[in-house]
């Protein structure tokens, strides 16, 4: 199996069986749709003394944007809003076919391809998009 190969496959499976598909009680959601498309994601956020506590999400839409939000709610879990926000940065720059730090994306490197379709660049940083929104405007947080 060739690493593209390896690519589409966990792009799919995080698009059939989303991690963290769910509404957290109690937490404001981000909503954001993509006009172009449909796609829509809301990005709930439990923020606690500056770590992403828990992530979730709910929507519709393509595999492309579904897979990004699964990886997404994985990967910011238990970081620290600085590395939160780095994270963002590089998965800009991958999917904008810009060199990005690999070692700091992770698993989220399976979107490099992204990059070739710039229309799907959309769908793959939906939710990112709703992440700086609740990170910009305080959403989802429970610092006490």
């Amino acid at each position: 199996m060739n690493l593209a190969e390896l690519y589409r496959q966990v792009i799919l499976d995080h698009s059939q069986q989303p991690r963290n598909f769910r509404v957290q009680d109690g937490v404001v959601g981000v909503k954001l749709k993509n006009p172009t498309c449909g796609d829509d994601v809301t990005l709930y956020l439990t923020i606690h003394n500056g770590l992403v506590q828990a992530a979730s999400f709910q929507g519709t839409g393509c595999s492309i944007s579904i897979a990004s939000a699964s990886m997404l709610t994985e990967a910011v879990q238990g970081q620290p809003l600085a590395d939160v926000l780095l994270l963002d940065e590089e998965f800009r720059k991958l999917v904008q076919g810009q060199q990005a730090d690999g070692e700091r994306l992770g698993d989220l490197e399976v979107f490099a391809g992204v990059a070739r379709f710039p229309a799907r660049v959309k769908c793959a940083t939906l939710v990112w998009n709703a992440l700086l929104q609740a990170l910009q405007e305080g959403e989802g947080h429970l610092d006490e």
